[in-house]
């Protein structure tokens, strides 16, 4: 049987300056160097997928324990012109004020907002697409947009971060309620 690489790419969402944007790198090796690229990394013979993602994530912003949710897996068979890669892509959402800005600089990574997106590397667009896809899905059933709010926040940067992430206006009364009824807030 053949044998591929297996990869994780992590799309790192946080809320910057009230605008959901990613954590995007500019690439310093080939393939595609100087391009923008999600982070991503090898599975390596010791460690699950999951502890593939946590371990790159951790890697580029020194966080441990954030919400992570996996995207779905991406195989096409040229997505990478070096080599056959498969690659599993996961959303993180963190606080942008509690990474570690040393480690973030040193992997030339920065915050680029989601409307301005620059020309990205290999098939991540459709991974950010697919990412996007699933955190509107899941926000609307449970609290995970708190992820990218500080620990004190108010209803109306709760509101502003929801229709961010849902990319709608949301009657105020109605998001009122609806957060009254939660039984985590």
């Amino acid at each position: 049987n053949p044998r591929f690489f297996v990869s994780v790419d992590c799309i790192i969402f946080g809320l910057n300056e009230g605008e959901l944007s990613l954590l995007l790198l500019k690439r310093a090796f080939a393939p595609e160097k100087g391009k923008w690229s999600l982070m991503g990394g090898f599975v390596q013979d010791n460690e699950s997928v999951d502890d593939a993602a946590k371990r790159v994530l951790k890697d580029l912003t020194g966080l441990e324990n954030v919400y992570m949710e996996q995207v779905g897996t991406f195989g096409e068979i040229n997505r990478d012109p070096g080599e056959r890669v498969i690659s599993v892509a996961y959303y993180a959402l963190i606080n942008v004020d509690e990474y570690d800005h040393k480690l973030v600089e040193k992997h030339n990574a920065q915050w680029i907002n989601i409307h301005e997106l620059p020309e990205l590397s290999f098939d991540h667009p459709i991974m950010i697409e697919k990412a996007r896809e699933s955190m509107r899905k899941k926000a609307t059933l449970e609290p995970i947009g708190l992820n990218l709010l500080p620990r004190l926040f108010t209803l109306s940067q709760m509101q502003s971060l929801y229709e961010t992430i849902q990319g709608e206006t949301i009657d105020k009364r109605n998001f009122r309620k609806k957060v009254a009824d939660m039984n985590y807030i």
